[in-house]
């Protein structure tokens, strides 16, 4: 699979519009578990049925490959540089049934690279999504261009928070951003490691009355993912949720949140 466009893709390409079937995972601020939710949200979709690409594009602070224990032969850097090609980048997680496209943690030169590149870099990704059903992209946290430059290549965003203040501020602010520049964008929202579906339906209408009132728009919750300590034994033993612990409550409220995912397309 490492490398290789699926068969299907001189087929599928025509019938696609462009970034339709990319999720972009957002945050505005760091530490939210986006780059976990991005990978357990990408097994999900796989266990589903779902031929998935993880991009991760956080430029600069990438670490997908780190969670994983990954140790990734080609990374985003080298397609970058030039070197190499999306598709030679790509390689396969035959643990968790999806592709990956690894970041370069720590390259300044990836979280700098001029707008130009990063379109082109978009372009190339559309085209290599054509030959997935899902492709899941891990943005950066925050609002920079790169961010958004990355984000506008993506049919649907998932914008993840949690109840810290400044995470709710800093996702209404991604969220404004992001509807001032692609109005009637597909939007949802992710509160990850609520007390409780409630609590975390709560945290959500706190989000939703603020865009509402100030945006004049109403983003979707997509799901509530219940704080679960499964979660942080798995990402310190750099393996999955859905492999080590498939039956937690954080990897129901995934794999719900992706039978919604699929049910509304």
């Amino acid at each position: 699979m490492t490398g290789t466009p699926s068969p299907t893709l001189a087929t599928r390409a025509p019938q696609r519009a462009k970034g339709r079937n990319v999720i972009a995972v957002a945050s505005g601020k760091g530490g939210v578990g986006k780059t976990w939710f991005s990978i357990t949200l990408a097994h999900a979709l796989a266990r589903a049925g779902q031929r998935c690409l993880l991009f991760d594009g956080d430029l600069g602070l990438a670490n997908v490959d780190i969670q994983l224990g990954l140790m990734p032969k080609h990374d985003l850097g080298s397609v970058v540089a030039g070197k190499l090609t999306l598709n030679q980048a790509t390689v396969s997680y035959p643990e968790g049934g999806f592709d990956i496209i690894a970041g370069r943690s720590g390259s300044g030169s990836l979280a700098n690279i001029p707008l130009s590149r990063l379109q082109l870099l978009g372009d190339d990704l559309n085209l290599l999504a054509c030959a997935y059903d899902r492709v899941v992209l891990d943005l950066g946290a925050g609002v920079e261009r790169t961010v958004r430059a990355l984000a506008h290549n993506a049919g649907t965003i998932l914008v993840v928070t949690t109840d810290e203040p400044t995470s709710l501020t800093d996702a209404y602010a991604f969220i404004k951003v992001t509807h001032m520049e692609r109005p009637g964008t597909d939007m949802r929202v992710v509160v990850n490691m609520a007390n409780s579906t409630r609590e975390g339906e709560r945290i959500y209408n706190t989000l939703l009355k603020a865009c509402e009132g100030f945006l004049k728009m109403s983003p979707p919750l997509a799901g509530v993912i219940r704080r679960d300590l499964k979660v942080r034994e798995t990402i310190r033993n750099q393996t999955p949720l859905l492999t080590r612990s498939p039956n937690s409550e954080a990897a129901a409220d995934v794999e719900a949140l992706v039978e919604k995912l699929l049910r509304g397309r």
